[in-house]
Formats: C-alpha cells, structure tokens, sequence
C-alpha cells in the first residue's frame, strides 16, 4: 500500500507474525521479519510492501493520538522482540513482559507488549484494569479467565476485554504461551463522547 493510513491524527503499531513487511517511513527503508515491531506516529508518512515470495502476516493497530499540551509527542521507531529483553514480573520466573516503549514515558498513550508466561505460569489472582485491552495469542495454549468463565484459547485466538473485566490466566503447557496486548495508558478515560 503506497497510502495506508488516510487519517493524519492517526499512530499505529505493526507487528510481524510472519514473513517479510517493508516499511517506508518518512523516506527511510526497514526490513521487518517475525517478530519484528514498528511504531509509527501520527502524521507520519508511511508505506508498506512485501517484496518476499511469501505472504506476510501482521497485527496493525491503529489508534487516534491524544495530544497533552507540554508534552511532545512520540517519534516513529522500529525495534523486534529479539532486540528487547522481557521484564520478569516480581517475584516469579514463570510470567514476563516485553515492553516495547518505557511505561514512564507520558508522549505514548497506548502500548503494545508481549506477555510471555512459561509452562505452569499464571497470573495468579483476578486483577481488573481501567481501561478496555486486546490480547492476540501469538503461541501455545492456556486457559483465560473472562469475568467468571475461563475459556481456553490458543495461537491465533483473539480477546477483547472491557475495562473492569476479572481476568486471570494459567499456561498449562507443554510449550511457551505468549501474547500481544494493547492497551490505552496515560491518558484518564472518557467519560463522555
């Protein structure tokens, strides 16, 4: 696509789950492969091309950019879950996530990460968030608890949760289960449209 992304208010993120994806950002050429992880801002002129044989499959998350007025917003950059090591959660070494952009840093208003849980890792307790999420499952099986029912999802399952939701989860095995969540952060809820 020579013009992907019609709306200027527009970010996204792009993630490769497979192949190749050409990015043209800004004039500039990237190469991603699997696993590879873009993001790119609002504003920005961008295209994409997949110059391999063999199809290429991403996730594309787009989201309109909420301004705060004193802070700059965020430049475009690419990365890889090879390039950034995963943050064990405290006090386990069966649950970690990947964090593409610092939590600190106030420009982003969404974040995308990957959450990694080993064979026989949860998250142990239901927590509740105040914001809606999506998970997509990128490998392996697990139960996922969704308000009260726990449902068993698996690579190429998608999930959608309102904010509040009780979730939990246990990786039963006999492989990694991983995920990519988005989530808005930073930025107080609407409460009115």
């Amino acid at each position: 696509s020579s013009r992907p992304e019609p709306d200027p208010q527009v970010q996204c993120v792009i993630f490769v789950l497979e192949g190749q994806l050409q990015l043209l950002i800004d004039g500039k050429t990237h190469q991603l492969e699997a696993g590879g992880y873009a993001y790119i801002a609002a504003g920005t002129k961008w295209s994409c091309r997949n110059n391999a044989a063999q199809p290429v499959r991403f996730s594309w998350i787009r989201k309109v950019y909420e301004s705060v007025d004193g802070i700059d917003a965020p430049e475009c950059f690419i990365t890889s879950d090879k390039e950034v090591a995963p943050s064990p959660m405290p006090d386990t070494d069966a649950w970690a996530t990947t964090r593409f952009v610092d939590g600190k840093d106030l420009r982003h208003d969404m974040n995308v990460n990957i959450v990694t849980l080993m064979p026989g890792g949860s998250i142990p307790f239901a927590e509740t968030h105040v914001m809606e999420h999506g998970l997509y499952v990128l490998e392996g099986k697990a139960v996922y608890r969704l308000n009260q029912d726990w449902v068993e999802v698996q690579a190429g399952d998608y999930m959608w949760l309102r904010a509040f939701c009780p979730q939990a989860c246990y990786a039963g095995g006999p492989g990694k289960f991983r995920y990519l969540l988005y989530k808005d952060v930073n930025r107080h809820m609407k409460l009115k449209l």
